[in-house]
């Protein structure tokens, strides 16, 4: 028997034992023999979760929120939902008097879930593509501190542990689910300091340099300390502190500073960013940021701007 009639016998085989779980390409590859692709999911509660795959904890409970909000509103499978549906959504929204950035948010996760599905072959089309998501306001400015600020919460803070975690967010930059996760083997001494490897956002790792001083306070505040131990340590349970904790710990000292602001750990990395970025080139601040795009960088160099129109004119 030839090569081609065995192959044709097994593609014939496949189809025969896959018609309920399979569907075929309508391309016709040239020996003239459609392939047989298999589904990936059959209902909307398989599709949902391969979505959700390798995300964070902290984006995997924020997509099912939505998700759920739209299921709940359109009633019906997603190979049911047409544009018009996306648009009531959109429009209930409103009445919720949501924020404009949290409405965008949720129809962002929405738009995401069918683009999957499409790419994936669950969906023929893509029905969310023409869904104009809100323009919204940039906040960003608002939530940038200045180098005098950024000290006065780290001096505000007495107590070693918290003030060397103060010290670290704004140096480094990290997020707080990254600090959070450092155990000591992610430290690596150099002549002029040290480095800490980071396993960040998207599943990306990046290497942070330290100055010496933060590195001397590490290295002091370590006590024995083994490698696999976590940095900084839960006193109320195993393991590291919950990022609930550090929040709480930021909140504390920009309140004892007197910043009467809604200040996070996430403000110490927008503070590292937004000051880095007047004194250092913008691709390294990327780097040591972990962002994708250098667009994302560049953001903070838009909120404070060193030249304008308006410092041309006289009033």
């Amino acid at each position: 028997m030839s090569d081609s009639c065995q192959e044709r016998r097994m593609i014939n085989h496949i189809i025969m034992h896959s018609a309920d779980h399979s569907q075929v390409d309508t391309t016709t590859p040239q020996s003239g023999v459609s392939r047989v692709i298999p589904r990936q999911a059959e209902t909307d509660e398989q599709l949902v979760p391969l979505w959700l795959h390798g995300k964070s904890v902290h984006t995997q409970r924020a997509y099912k929120s939505d998700i759920r909000q739209f299921f709940k509103f359109v009633n019906k499978p997603l190979r049911a939902v047409i544009l018009s549906d996306l648009q009531n959504f959109s429009d209930s929204l409103d009445e919720k008097e949501l924020s404009a950035g949290s409405k965008r948010r949720v129809l962002s996760s929405v738009k995401s879930l069918i683009s999957f599905a499409h790419k994936l072959g669950y969906l023929v089309f893509d029905v969310s593509r023409p869904l104009i998501l809100p323009a919204c306001k940039d906040t960003l400015a608002e939530r940038i501190l200045t180098e005098n600020e950024v000290h006065k919460i780290i001096d505000a803070e007495n107590h070693p542990r918290n003030k060397l975690i103060l010290k670290l967010l704004y140096i480094s930059g990290v997020r707080v689910s990254e600090l959070c996760g450092l155990t000591w083997k992610d430290f690596k001494e150099r002549n002029d300091g040290g480095q800490m490897t980071v396993y960040g956002k998207g599943s990306k790792t990046r290497v942070i340099l330290l100055p010496q001083t933060i590195w001397d306070e590490l290295i002091c505040f370590r006590n024995g300390d083994s490698e696999n131990s976590p940095v900084f340590r839960s006193r109320k349970r195993k393991g590291s502190l919950h990022p609930t904790t550090v929040l709480r710990i930021v909140k504390s000292a920009a309140l004892k500073a007197g910043i009467n602001k809604a200040v996070s750990p996430h403000w110490m990395r927008h503070a590292h960013a937004s000051i880095a970025s007047e004194k250092a080139p913008l691709h390294v601040v990327q780097a040591s940021l972990g962002h994708s795009s250098i667009q994302t960088t560049s953001r903070y160099l838009h909120v404070k701007p060193n030249d304008c129109s308006s410092k041309y004119l006289r009033v």
